[in-house]
């Protein structure tokens, strides 16, 4: 799936989600998850992304494997989330250097398997759903709340669809982000459960990404 960003009326840049092949880490297979994010060279000026994310989860879909993520920039980080579940650990490492192991929550996912196990649950509106993550730094329980349906338009079709705001007070201690953010993700109301707008807020600078082709 692909996604083109604005800023208000401005291009901003491109966000892809793909599903890859299965892969097996250890004893187990895993669903292996991918998210690049790019602002175009307009944005970069005042807030530049290179980042890919990659998300390793059981077969299963209950619990997070491995997570990586790679950001290029004024920042940059080589993340890698080893998740140890006969200890209850996650041990991180950046740029190969390691930190010290902490204990997670049973049925814990990364930041990013956030994103697609949210399209699993059973979204009502008005409803709250905690679910727990970890980026192998901090472990919680993250609230994600429900509102009501929406009417949107995406690439001449209408859907239906749930909003669904992750309690950012919260998911900030574990990804690290810092000004406040904001996110909200507009799932389609049918069996599919597509991701059909994203809306990422830090400071005073509002991105929206919106579907524009999805792999059939």
């Amino acid at each position: 799936m692909t996604y083109e960003g604005k800023w208000g009326p401005i291009p901003a840049g491109e966000v892809s989600l793909a599903v890859l092949p299965r892969q097996r880490l250890g004893a187990e297979e895993a669903y292996h998850f991918a998210m690049t994010t790019r602002t175009n060279a307009a944005v970069d000026l005042l807030y530049k992304v290179r980042e890919r994310q990659e998300s390793f989860v059981d077969a299963r879909m209950t619990r997070s494997l491995l997570y990586k993520k790679r950001t290029e920039g004024k920042h940059p980080r080589d993340v890698i989330v080893h998740f140890d579940w006969d200890r209850g650990e996650a041990v991180r490492s950046n740029f190969g250097e390691k930190s010290p192991p902490i204990q997670i929550l049973p049925g814990s996912f990364d930041p990013l398997a956030l994103l697609y196990i949210l399209r699993l649950q059973d979204l009502r509106e008005n409803s709250v759903i905690e679910l727990p993550v970890t980026d192998g730094d901090t472990n919680y329980r993250v609230k994600v709340t429900v509102g009501g349906r929406d009417v949107l338009e995406v690439q001449g079709k209408t859907y239906h669809a749930f909003e669904v705001i992750p309690d950012m007070e919260r998911l900030e201690r574990v990804v690290k982000r810092s000004e406040n953010p904001e996110l909200r993700v507009w799932y389609s109301a049918d069996e599919r459960r597509i991701p059909l707008r994203i809306r990422s807020k830090v400071g005073m600078v509002t991105f929206d990404f919106e579907l524009v082709s999805m792999a059939p």
